[in-house]
């Protein structure tokens, strides 16, 4: 099976700035290899704090982890538990399909 064939998905985890090796610790224990992370600037306003009853640091930082789609579940479930928005990294996760990849081994 080729890297294209075998699908990936990328995390995209949005954390406090400062958070990042817990998320990336907690998602290496579900098997994620590695991830990039880009410093960033919230732009969320009092509405958001209000809404979900936390103060919205601006410095953040965007961590994205390449994952094999069969463990993209079980990476999203441990950077939640380790930064979600109950914690002290208050992040949010998503993911989105990958269509191809290079370079991977």
């Amino acid at each position: 099976m080729s890297e294209n064939e075998k699908g990936y998905e990328v995390i995209f985890c949005i954390i406090n700035s400062g958070f990042s090796e817990t998320v990336m610790d907690a998602a290496r224990e579900a098997g994620a290899r590695g991830g990039t992370v880009i410093r960033a600037r919230g732009t969320a306003g009092k509405e958001a704090e209000e809404k979900f009853g936390i103060i919205i640091h601006p410095d953040k930082e965007v961590l994205m982890i390449l994952v094999p789609k069969d463990i993209k579940d079980a990476v999203l479930e441990a950077v939640y538990k380790s930064a979600g928005l109950g914690t002290a990294g208050q992040g949010i996760a998503f993911s989105m399909a990958v269509n191809r990849t290079v370079g991977l081994q």
